[in-house]
């Protein structure tokens, strides 16, 4: 439901607010996905650099604490854009009076 179809007086009906529904979870999970790719090429470079040239990296960070950090990142980003487009995307199809 963009803004256009709000300031008509008409009740939506339960379909066209579960559509509305799907298509903001859909948009959150690929928003959050998108982060994602960008936040593990950001981890990965620097973690893997550290892991060869620095000496306390490369004794005490093995491969699977390698994959912790930049997957952790990963999630972190995912989690966190998904949930801000599916609230902003609830704030925009709210029903409430906002002149009070």
């Amino acid at each position: 439901m963009n803004k256009s179809n709000r300031k008509m007086p008409f009740i939506a009906s339960p379909n066209e607010v579960k559509k509305a529904r799907d298509d903001s979870i859909q948009g959150g999970i690929i928003a959050g996905a998108r982060n994602a790719a960008i936040a593990a090429v950001i981890t990965a470079v620097p973690t893997l650099a550290a892991c060869r040239t620095i000496p306390w990296a490369k004794a005490n960070l093995n491969y699977t604490g390698q994959a912790l950090i930049i997957s952790g990142a990963s999630i972190a980003a995912f989690f966190i854009t998904a949930d801000k487009y599916i609230h902003e995307c609830a704030r925009a199809t709210a029903d409430y009076d906002k002149t009070s």
